[in-house]
């Protein structure tokens, strides 16, 4: 009897791991590839060593790509604008020196660096995958 109540509880777990995908069904971003390597211990790439901050590299993804520091981990976001189609927004979203959000400047809608989300949007930031090895942290989609 202990066993089957034993099993009983583990069953919904074991099935409701995601296995860490990243749902990117977005018809409004193009798919770009994204390799990027970044050194923490290179002095440019230092303050995302700490909560809150981020760097910027304007080199991938569509429109460019923000690496934030959320205190638990790291999260990577593309700074193309989500809910417009990609076309008709062709400026990357901006983020003031020290702020925690992503403005997209076509619609002004707001989206928050720790979870890609905006209240009443359809569709979040495209969200990229980050692995940290040591020092070195890879974005890759």
């Amino acid at each position: 009897m202990k066993q089957i109540l034993f099993l009983l509880l583990i069953i919904p777990f074991a099935f409701s791991c995601d296995g860490g995908n990243i749902n990117n069904n977005n018809p409004n971003i193009p798919n770009f590839p994204v390799n990027l390597q970044i050194n923490l211990n290179l002095p440019a790439n230092s303050n995302l060593q700490f909560p809150g901050n981020r760097i910027i590299d304007f080199s991938q993804g569509a429109r460019g790509i923000v690496v934030f520091n959320t205190g638990s981990g790291f999260v990577a976001y593309d700074l193309a604008c989500p809910n417009i189609a990609f076309d008709l927004c062709t400026t990357p979203m901006t983020i003031p020196p020290g702020a925690i959000d992503a403005t997209c400047d076509c619609d002004d809608t707001v989206y928050s660096l720790y979870s890609g989300q905006s209240a009443g949007q359809p569709y979040p930031m495209r969200q990229y995958r980050v692995i940290l090895n040591g020092t070195v942290l890879s974005v890759t989609n």
